[in-house]
């Protein structure tokens, strides 16, 4: 169902995300009354390939995950923002949704409305696995800015009513698997120099018993195994994360 666009900003951040930028603009831009992509310095044709899908493309030196997105919030020119990542896109039947949303009298009533994401992995869906629902808060008021941090950032929700929609994004985590690998490397480096920064410590035994019980809840009772091969690669990928992060709380930091 087309229509007019919303009183909504579609906002990504992008650097160097040329093979898939156009992809996430195309499906925010039918629904959005604004698209912007704040890039952090691509040296691909990312910026011009989101213009032209059009969006309006702005830069910003990269200040880290939580305040790049603040960044871009605050340039929004619409009430409500719609925030995608540049590997994210709006499944064709989420704009209805979003439509009928706007159109009701239900809009009103959070501050915040959760999608449904399903993420991709070397082109298998998965279905299966903590990762074929997972709901993330990705529509919401333009004050709403993300809590500090260096990685696995969060809204700040405090106060804010949060709502379900039956909206979906689609995510297609890695173009390949040594990419992901290296990027869950890095991650898990973030994420205990963060945790140990706010004083948390991790025994012995966290790193093997947080990384299966990673295995165990989402490949094997939540039914990860249905996915196929490569969903038994990318939960192991999940588990070996788990797993370093845990150890490298541990571990002294580094000088």
């Amino acid at each position: 169902m087309a229509g007019d666009p919303l009183p909504v900003s579609g906002v990504v951040i992008a650097k160097n995300e040329a093979d898939r930028i156009g992809r996430c603009v195309a499906s925010l831009a039918p629904v959005c009354a604004d698209v912007l992509v704040l890039d952090s310095g691509s040296t691909d044709a990312t910026a011009a390939i989101a213009t032209a899908h059009g969006a309006r493309v702005e830069q910003q030196p990269w200040l880290g995950f939580a305040a790049q997105k603040n960044a871009a919030i605050a340039r929004a020119t619409q009430p409500w923002v719609l925030l995608l990542d540049a590997d994210e896109w709006l499944d064709p039947a989420a704009a209805p949704r979003l439509r009928a949303l706007f159109a009701s009298n239900q809009l009103e009533r959070a501050d915040v409305w959760r999608l449904v994401r399903r993420t991709h992995y070397l082109g298998a869906a998965l279905d299966h696995g903590g990762w074929g629902r997972e709901r993330v808060e990705r529509l919401f008021r333009n004050d709403l800015r993300y809590l500090p941090a260096e990685v696995h950032e969060r809204l700040d929700l405090a106060g804010r009513r949060v709502a379900d929609l039956e909206a979906r994004i689609e995510h297609d985590t890695a173009r390949s698997d040594a990419e992901y690998a290296a990027k869950l490397d890095r991650y898990a480096t973030l994420w205990a120099n963060q945790r140990r920064a706010a004083g948390k410590r991790a025994g012995a035994l966290s790193a093997p018993s947080h990384a299966a019980a990673y295995w165990l809840k989402n490949y094997v009772l939540r039914g990860g195994f249905l996915d196929g091969a490569q969903a038994r690669r990318y939960h192991a990928l999940h588990a070996r994360y788990v797993f370093d992060k845990y150890r490298r709380l541990r571990a002294p930091p580094a000088d």
